[in-house]
């Protein structure tokens, strides 16, 4: 018993270990397992057996045909092996005669033997599993891809249970008690740092969520997402001895930058060195800083409008026409085909490049004046020129203009810069007409405010939102083509930031961020799971999604070339219904509002938010020294422009619902379209 016999077609003595050439080797028809192993297991198997031999023995019964044996042997147990070592013969690692070890085994009943070694086995526990491959890496030295091909995984999949081998021993521990899951243990994983893993776990309370502890265990750290992390870049951020933190479970957008003042350092560093480039343009200093100092207390000059040249003129008028031409019908680039597209972005750079020319510094100013190099919201580099400090102010001041409304006149306003094609001469020739409308630029940055508090408002009432659904789906399937809403449910969400510089860095936009991240992290992985997941809500909660994904696509925006009356009178109707104050997140500044319209306007805000009295007292200062008391008199006062401003709520008509034939027919402005741009008739809804 138990000899070892080389054999081709020996005696059928049971209870021996036989070798048997892969090629005499078959799959037994008695084998319990009837659904095949899959291309990974074997894969697994293959590399197992070339780096380690076969570690277990197959089981084998002789082939007996008209009870003769035929020299060959059916595969009891073990078929997933065979495949594996056929695998290696296909791979030329082994010709098909090599010997195999098996057991022979012709007392047990194949099927039952089959059965045994698929039933009766424990699987090893992960964590087991994961601090074995950790002793790999530790004790011999190898990386992802030699223990890979070693098992048959990817690196990427050892990579990730080496990560979970090197979790706190305490958690691992804690996982095999099943006082943790899988999901929240690749959570922890997220960094090395045991004493942070501990201190995470220990302050966990009865919110265990997978977000939760990913959140936690990166508080300290730094998005790379954030604008500091976007300016430097992870490769000049790790050579300069960084550390990135990555996420191997999840997209982590980059990961997390370890050290925050190394990164603080770095961007310090290379805004200096950009600022070193703007000054070399003839600025008598730049000073370089993160966040823009709003305390610099310093005056600014403004470019003066300079004539283009005859030539110059000519190809913008041609510009412009081609670029009209090329523009009408299409409501954005995604809209063109390529070509075209392409052609008016190239008209559309040509025209600002002329249009940069109608203005320029006075060489005095720049002489006596500097820049600030800040770094923006989005991670890039935002350049503030023409402020002069007080020592230089008189060097500074170009020549006295010949009337008070003349473009080089220097008590501009800080804020005050010409925007959207509009020279500063312009500006203050109109400054004094009474009546006259703000600007398109202003009307579109308040917009985007009142844009971002609607939002804001509307996610926090979900019952509002579902009308404001409602409607804006009923508009689109009824009303053929009808601009009748605010909510561009396609959906479609407009970004805020070009609209009105740093918003995006508001608190109100914060918040907007916060509600939009805390659905996120609760999302499935998989789309797939999506449906279950919002069936899985409750009542409550689903309104507040629904309110929630409502509320990202509002648009109050008020752009010159985007005209939409109705859409913008619907807006209107949604701040009523959700009582909107705009006045809780936005206060009129010299930056946001008064330092950007004219001194009648000024006079018009401290009249209707203070007093006439108060007006009356500065109607007589500059436009600087203006604003400046005018911002002082409204702060607290709660007023705002027109364009923030919410309208007293409609009184609604009663409707009867039961008898749809006694409500009254909708004016011929009102009805739906009945007939479709092509002349064809279109479905109506008709009440019989």
């Amino acid at each position: 018993m138990n000899a070892v016999t080389e054999t081709v077609a020996a005696e059928p003595v049971s209870g021996v270990e036989i070798f048997v050439p892969l090629a005499k080797l078959k799959k037994s028809p008695r084998n319990a397992r009837k659904v095949p192993h899959g291309e990974t297991a074997i894969e697994a198997l293959a590399a197992s057996i070339q780096h380690k031999g076969l570690i277990q023995n197959l089981v084998v019964e002789p082939e007996v045909k008209d009870e003769k044996p035929t020299g060959y042997y059916l595969v009891t147990a073990g078929e997933g092996r065979r495949l594996a070592m056929l695998l290696r013969a296909k791979r030329k690692q082994i010709k098909k005669s090599e010997p195999v070890r098996c057991w022979l085994d012709t007392l047990n009943d194949p099927s039952e033997i089959s059965l045994d070694e698929n039933v009766t086995r424990t699987p090893m526990h992960p964590a087991d599993q994961f601090e074995r491959f950790a002793e790999l890496s530790n004790e011999k030295g190898w990386g992802a891809q030699e223990i890979g091909a070693r098992f048959g995984v990817s690196a990427s999949v050892v990579k990730q249970r080496l990560r979970l081998g090197a979790v706190s021993p305490k958690l691992l521990q804690v996982y095999r008690e099943d006082g943790l899951t899988l999901d929240q243990l690749m959570a922890f994983a997220i960094t090395e740092d045991h004493a942070r893993q501990e201190q995470v776990f220990e302050g966990l309370h009865h919110n265990r969520e997978p977000w939760i502890i990913r959140r936690d265990m990166t508080a300290t750290n730094v998005p790379a997402t954030d604008r500091r992390a976007v300016f430097i870049g992870a490769d000049a951020y790790v050579e300069a001895g960084g550390n990135i933190i990555r996420d191997l479970f999840s997209k982590d957008r980059g990961g997390f930058f370890e050290d925050a003042g190394l990164l603080d350092i770095l961007a310090a560093e290379k805004l200096r060195e950009i600022a070193g480039e703007v000054q070399a343009e003839g600025w008598k200093w730049t000073e370089a800083h993160i966040d823009y100092p709003h305390s610099h207390g310093m005056r600014r000059f403004y470019p003066q409008s300079v004539p283009l040249s005859d030539e110059d003129e000519a190809r913008l008028d041609a510009l412009s026409t081609e670029h009209d031409e090329l523009a009408e019908g299409y409501s954005s680039y995604d809209e063109m085909p390529e070509d075209v597209a392409a052609r008016l972005e190239a008209v559309s750079d040509e025209i600002d490049g002329i249009s940069a020319k109608r203005s320029a510094y006075d060489a005095n100013v720049i002489a006596h004046g500097g820049a600030f190099v800040v770094l923006h919201h989005d991670g890039t580099v935002r350049i503030e020129r023409g402020f002069v400090r007080l020592e230089d102010e008189a060097l500074a001041d170009p020549p006295e203009p010949e009337a008070e409304g003349d473009a080089t006149d220097p008590q501009i306003g800080e804020d005050e810069q010409p925007e959207d094609g509009e020279d500063a001469q312009e500006i203050e020739e109109e400054d004094e007409e009474p009546g006259k409308p703000i600007s398109d630029s202003l009307t579109r940055d308040l917009s985007a405010h009142r844009t971002l508090a609607l939002r804001v408002a509307l996610a926090d009432q979900p019952e509002t939102a579902l009308i404001a659904l409602t409607h804006t789906l009923t508009a689109q399937l009824f009303y053929s083509y009808a601009e009748a809403a605010c909510l561009e449910v396609r959906p479609t969400v407009t970004p805020l930031g070009s609209h009105a510089d740093g918003i995006e860095d508001t608190p109100l936009a914060a918040r907007a961020s916060e509600q939009h991240e805390a659905w996120a992290q609760r999302m499935p992985r998989d789309v797939a799971d999506l449906w279950g997941f919002i069936v899985g809500l409750d009542d409550e909660r689903r309104m507040a999604l629904l309110a929630h994904c409502a509320a990202r696509t509002v648009n109050a925006l008020r752009l010159p070339w985007d005209r939409k009356p109705r859409s913008l009178q619907t807006a209107d109707r949604l701040a009523s219904a959700l009582a909107l104050d705009v006045a809780k997140d936005w206060t009129p500044t010299v930056d946001s509002y008064l330092g950007r319209v004219t001194k009648a306007h000024i006079v018009e805000a401290v009249t209707e938010g203070v007093s006439k009295d108060a007006a009356s007292r500065i109607t007589d200062m500059k436009k600087p020294d203006m604003a400046q008391a005018a911002e002082q008199l409204l702060a607290g006062s709660g007023w705002l422009p027109a364009v923030l401003r919410t309208p007293v709520p409609e009184q609604p008509a009663p409707v009867e619902v039961e008898d749809m034939g006694s409500v009254e027919q909708p004016s011929e402005a009102e009805a739906p379209d009945t007939v479709a741009e092509d002349g064809e008739e279109s479905f109506a809804v008709a009440a019989e």
